[in-house]
C-alpha cells in the first residue's frame, strides 16, 4: 500500500537523479497529482520505488513529446487502470503534431517576411532611422511607428 511507513526505497534526491531532474520537479509532480503519495520512512522522508521510477520516466517522455501537464494526467489514469493508453495518445499526438504543422506554417511565412524585408535593405549607404521606427528619415511616421507610404523598411529616396 502506498503511503505506508517503510525503510528502504529511494530517497526523493535519488529518484531525481536517476530520472535526470531536480527533487523540486518531483515534489511538484507529487503536489500536481502526476505522482502518487510517497511511502515515507519513520523519520518522514520519502521513499520511491521502481514503479516511481517508471511513471516519472513516462511523465518526462510525454512532456518531450510536447503534452501538458493535464494530458499526462489523462493518460496516467488510463495506464493505472491496466489499460493501453495507445487510443488517447493517439489523439492527443495528432492534436499536437497539427499544432506543430500550424506553428511550422506560421515560422515559415515569418522567415519568408524576414527574407523579403532583408533582399530590400540597401547596402552601406543606410541612413539611420527614425528613433523609435524602421522609417528612413525622409519617410513620414505616422503614430503606431509605421512608415507611410510603404513598407516599414525600403530602399531611401535618392
Amino acid at each position: 500500500m502506498r503511503g505506508h511507513q517503510v525503510d528502504d526505497g529511494l530517497s526523493v534526491g535519488q529518484l531525481a537523479a536517476r530520472i535526470g531532474v531536480r527533487a523540486d520537479t518531483v515534489r511538484y509532480y507529487e503536489r500536481a497529482g502526476l505522482l502518487p503519495v510517497p511511502q515515507r520512512t519513520s523519520g518522514e522522508h520519502r521513499r520511491y520505488d521502481q514503479r516511481d521510477v517508471d511513471r516519472l520516466l513516462f511523465i518526462r517522455g510525454a512532456q518531450r513529446l510536447g503534452l501538458r501537464l493535464a494530458e499526462i494526467r489523462e493518460l496516467l489514469v488510463v495506464r493505472e487502470a491496466g489499460a493501453c493508453a495507445c487510443e488517447p495518445a493517439e489523439s492527443l499526438l495528432r492534436r499536437h503534431v497539427a499544432e506543430i504543422d500550424a506553428e511550422m506554417a506560421r515560422l515559415a511565412a515569418l522567415r519568408a517576411e524576414l527574407t523579403g524585408m532583408l533582399t530590400q535593405m540597401p547596402g552601406p549607404d543606410c541612413p539611420d532611422p527614425v528613433p523609435g521606427t524602421w522609417c528612413p528619415p525622409d519617410m513620414p511616421t505616422p503614430k503606431g511607428g509605421e512608415c507611410a507610404d510603404g513598407p516599414v523598411l525600403r530602399e531611401p529616396v535618392v
